[in-house]
């Protein structure tokens, strides 16, 4: 366990900096009429995702965490089981996207993930469910003006669109 924390922080940390570098190939500032440079939202969130590395590591260092101080095995059979169900769900909501859109693609996960693998009510469920995309495209599509893929469900946001522009 604590080799592997050592080894996902130092990991994580250079592609935190290879993200940071490739996203600075396009604007990372704001673009006045238009929001936030195309390189903005990964360039920012790779350095939240480095700054958290850099406290992995020295974390790790002084032994603060009981992961840093274990000798346990990194994953069991049953950790492995859920890596896969949960790499399965997001590379499925990923393939999603092209055809029911980010915003049927996403509360479909959470569904599943929600309610199926957390065991959670049908009612917070539903409510993430439905929260959560609205309040993605209010933030992405109207705030940001950056637009998310829409699959066949495009036609059905043109009377929104009208509606905010």
């Amino acid at each position: 366990m604590r080799m592997a924390e050592l080894v996902m922080g130092l990991v994580m940390g250079v592609f935190s900096l290879y993200l940071m570098w490739k996203s600075a190939e396009l604007p990372i500032g704001w673009i006045a009429g238009e929001g936030p440079g195309g390189g903005a939202w990964p360039f920012w969130l790779a350095v939240g995702m480095l700054m958290s590395c850099i406290a992995i590591v020295i974390r790790w260092a002084k032994r603060i965490t009981p992961e840093s101080r274990s000798e346990a095995p990194f994953m069991d059979s049953r950790t492995i089981e859920m890596f896969a169900l949960n790499t399965g769900a997001l590379v499925g909501m990923v393939g999603l996207f092209h055809i029911i859109g980010a915003y049927g693609a996403i509360p479909a996960f959470l569904i599943f993930y929600l309610r199926f693998m957390g065991r959670h009510s049908w009612r917070l469920t539903g409510i993430f469910a439905v929260a959560t995309p609205v309040f993605m495209f209010l933030f992405f599509e109207i705030a940001l003006q950056k637009t998310l893929p829409k699959g066949f469900t495009e036609p059905l946001f043109l009377p929104i669109f009208d509606f905010f522009y």
